[in-house]
């Protein structure tokens, strides 16, 4: 006989996050009409047929709500398992695949090529977007810290090369939209991490 507590949890996520995509696009369907100084939360969560309350449920502001993507990456980051005999580059090797299974989500889920022309003709989401990062750094670093035992530079760059290359990632995909080129963002967050492979090596240094 099925477990009815789980169909229950299940249902309570699908309906979730059936309300995160809900409120973004009523988000992004707006900043892209009015902008972002015109866009309240009140006229998101009307767009969306929600209330004011259940929209700061899940987005502390219409900002974090059109660029949900580092709120669940930082999530996802937080999950995976890190062991005090692990080395900084094999934490870093498991946590960008948190950042690969998170991109491969997001491309699923969200308008990447919305988002990211947004990005380029709004300063004020790049700041929000700028603030979420350091927030993602700080938080990443300090577990790192604590769970694997680095010490805290260690962590620190760690978690800074992590902001890093999902930045990057998605700075070069925004560039190909905005010059009409089609791109795979997944693709260009591995030539990323590639790319940071071969610039970090010892011969790079000198050594």
């Amino acid at each position: 006989m099925p477990d009815e507590s789980w169909n229950t949890v299940g249902k309570r996520d699908d309906h979730k996050a059936a309300t995160r995509r809900q409120i973004q696009q009523a988000t992004l369907d707006l900043l892209e009409t009015a902008g972002v100084e015109a866009t309240t939360v009140a006229s998101i969560a009307e767009r969306a047929g929600i209330s004011e309350r259940t929209f700061f449920r899940y987005y502390d502001s219409k900002e974090s709500a059109a660029v949900p993507g580092q709120g669940e990456l930082l999530d996802a980051l937080l999950s995976r398992e890190l062991a005090p005999s692990m080395s900084p580059a094999e934490i870093f090797q498991e946590l960008a695949g948190a950042c690969r299974e998170q991109f491969a989500h997001e491309v699923e889920q969200v308008g990447f090529g919305r988002i990211s022309r947004l990005l380029l003709r709004e300063p004020r989401l790049l700041q929000a977007v700028s603030r979420q990062e350091m927030h993602l750094v700080n938080t990443v670093s300090d577990a790192v810290e604590e769970r694997a035992r680095l010490s805290r530079m260690q962590a620190q760059l760690v978690a800074e090369l992590i902001a890093c290359t999902w930045r990057v990632a998605w700075q070069c995909f925004a560039r190909e939209e905005s010059a009409g080129r089609t791109s795979n963002p997944a693709e260009l967050f591995e030539q990323a991490v590639q790319n940071l492979a071969e610039i970090s090596a010892p011969a790079a240094f000198g050594r």
